[in-house]
């Protein structure tokens, strides 16, 4: 069975931004640098991500064990948090076509999932341009709980369409 190409175009950005996290990851780690190194989206400058990088919080997870603060990154459009980097942001990707994978909707945001690197997910934002992708390390802090809090500043882009399912389409 082969994959779709949006599932094909998925894995290959996952691979791209999950090696420029690991990345990030190890230069943090290793005390090399204070900024997070992220690979800046193509539609980076697109001025949606800038009010998406303006409304972005402090604190993910907060009050909570895997509290996870803000970083500096080094590119346009991106955002960190954790130490090493658990989460990272990168608003100005192409927009996602029609797609079977998995769909979820938090908070009025809706996300493709990509959990075909666990830990790491993998969430794409659907039905918005240009699209944000979150890398999450799930097993430093929930995937469900970071797209919540990103879900307000998130949504500064407007929706043009959303998640569906065979059920909605059919009524």
């Amino acid at each position: 069975m082969s994959d779709s190409p949006a599932s094909a175009r998925s894995r290959t950005g996952f691979r791209l931004f999950a090696s420029a996290a690991a990345a990030a990851s190890v230069l943090v780690f290793a005390g090399c640098s204070p900024i997070v190194p992220v690979e800046t989206a193509p539609l980076a400058s697109d001025p949606d991500c800038a009010a998406v990088v303006v409304r972005l919080p402090d604190t993910l997870a907060k009050d909570t064990e895997a509290e996870q603060q803000k970083r500096e990154t080094n590119a346009q459009g991106t955002g960190a948090w954790g130490e090493p980097a658990s989460v990272v942001l990168r608003c100005g990707a192409e927009p996602p076509g029609p797609t079977t994978d998995r769909c979820a909707s938090v908070n009025g945001v809706d996300w493709i999932v990509d959990e075909s690197q666990k830990p790491n997910y993998l969430f794409t934002t659907y039905g918005r341009t240009p699209a944000v992708e979150v890398l999450v390390d799930n097993d430093v802090v929930s995937g469900t709980t970071v797209l919540a809090d990103l879900s307000l500043a998130v949504s500064a882009i407007p929706a043009e369409g959303g998640c569906t399912t065979v059920d909605s389409t059919f009524e």
